[in-house]
């Protein structure tokens, strides 16, 4: 059966991993949910990521989740845009996450980046989720 949400499929994962106290989660590789972690760890999210290549030709990335105090760094993370229901956004309108504590990961022209990204180089584009 095919997938019809690779990117919705790694944020539950995420978030399952994380009501659950794991220290990593799996979840397989592609280029969209490669450039999503990147922004995660890079806004402090997730400590980060390896892809992790197999002799068949699939490949995946394990994802290490970050806690503080006991407690998952991502208290929100969901899909915003889905495939049946697209959510674009222009520059002007790009939505934040409580007060700018949290990010909006969009997909920009110039590439995925935080909210804060696009502002600065004034480019909007399709949201993909928010993460607080």
């Amino acid at each position: 059966m095919t997938m019809t949400d690779p990117l919705g499929d790694m944020l539950t994962r995420i978030r399952n991993a994380q009501m659950r106290g794991k220290s990593k989660v799996v979840s397989p590789a592609s280029k969209l949910r490669g450039w999503v972690l990147d922004v995660l760890a890079d806004e402090g999210f997730i400590r980060g990521y390896a892809k992790v290549d197999f002799p068949n030709g699939k490949s995946e990335f394990e994802i290490e989740l970050k806690y503080n105090e006991g407690k998952p760094v991502i208290e929100l993370i969901e899909r915003v845009s889905t495939p049946g229901r697209r959510v674009y956004s222009g520059v002007e309108t790009i939505p934040t996450v409580h007060n700018g504590l949290g990010i909006t990961i969009l997909s920009t022209p110039k590439g995925i980046m935080s909210d804060a990204a696009a502002r600065e180089k004034n480019v909007g584009g399709e949201v993909l989720c928010r993460v607080f």
